[in-house]
């Protein structure tokens, strides 16, 4: 028995909860027919389950591969919603989501869906915050950090909602400097406070002039672990809120962005990311840095306590951990 606990054991440590599920128990061993229960994602780790474990049958009832069931499309219908690991809003946040962010029910428990993105990434939503279906397809990208919404097109409208630095949106209208917009709800916000989808830049050079200027509107906006808008940001958070402002999707974490970006040389260019390594956890990578051109860089901090530049040539506590630089701009 010893020798099968172990087999779980590493295969859990192996799962990567963040884009997998691998939560196997063991309920007993009888005529070398082995009961287990639990949840994974894929029938592939089955498989590999059973090839780890050959001398034994695997009885695996109680065992829901969650790729199997048929799948609710949803999509979150707050300006703004939690992530997290477990289904409680007890735990620390893994990410947020922003209004029309589209979601994949792959489990139920209580009030809370267990949700896969477009991108993989995994986590317990709050069931009550998501709408069967997908919203309707944005036209414009919010790039304050946060923006009131109002009744009428003026300072002087009730304000009805807020929305969340990097939403989509549909504009409906527009009158004298300001949208009407549609997202949780339809009021008005100020025109300079979007971008077109169809103005996103083209070019690389463009997207680097265009990053420059956005990076300094989330400056002063507080650190928060898992946090992705105005409210409070994280490192990754607010690497990936860069780029999508400039038509480029980024994985949520800052090593899956390591991983994924295209290795770089310093001189470093503006967007490029600077990836560092503090040694406070399992992962390599826990940290990420925007350049604004060589050793310029912005980023989302504790050390902060939010957005906000740093000279690496000048805070060696930053060089010191300094480990490799990359982009998505290419």
């Amino acid at each position: 028995m010893a020798d099968i606990r172990s087999v779980i054991t590493e295969l859990t440590k192996r799962c990567d909860s963040r884009i997998s599920v691998f939560e196997i128990e063991i309920q007993g061993l009888k005529n070398k027919t082995l009961k287990l229960s639990g949840r994974l994602l894929e029938e592939s780790q089955l498989e590999e389950l059973r090839r780890l474990l050959p001398d034994l049958e695997l009885d695996t009832v109680s065992v829901k591969i969650l790729s199997h069931e048929p799948h609710e499309q949803v999509h979150v219908t707050t300006n703004l919603t939690g992530l997290y690991e477990k289904p409680t809003f007890g735990m620390p946040l893994s990410s947020e989501l922003t209004f029309g962010t589209e979601l994949e029910v792959l489990d139920v428990s209580g009030g809370w869906a267990f949700t896969r993105q477009k991108d993989g990434y995994l986590g317990w939503a709050y069931r009550s915050y998501l709408r069967e279906g997908s919203a309707p397809a944005p036209t414009h990208l919010v790039l304050a950090p946060v923006v009131e919404v109002r009744t009428e097109p003026d300072q002087t409208g009730e304000v009805i909602t807020r929305l969340i630095s990097g939403t989509g949106v549909v504009v409906e209208a527009t009158h004298d400097g300001w949208s009407c917009v549609s997202a949780n709800r339809s009021g008005w916000i100020p025109s300079k406070d979007l971008r077109a989808l169809a103005d996103l830049p083209k070019t690389v050079e463009a997207k680097r002039n265009l990053l420059v200027g956005d990076a300094q509107r989330m400056t002063g906006v507080p650190y928060l672990w898992g946090g992705t808008s105005g409210n409070g940001i994280d490192c990754s958070g607010f690497a990936r809120l860069l780029h999508r402002w400039i038509g480029v999707e980024l994985p949520r974490d800052a090593d899956m962005q390591h991983a994924a970006a295209y290795p770089v040389e310093p001189p470093l260019e503006t967007g490029d990311l600077l990836f560092f390594s503090e040694g406070d956890g399992s992962r390599r990578i826990t940290h990420v840095g925007v350049s604004l051109g060589g050793w310029k860089v912005i980023h989302s901090s504790r050390g902060n306590n939010g957005v906000y530049v740093d000279d690496l040539q000048v805070k060696k506590s930053l060089m010191d951990i300094y480990v490799s630089a990359g982009s998505f701009l290419r």
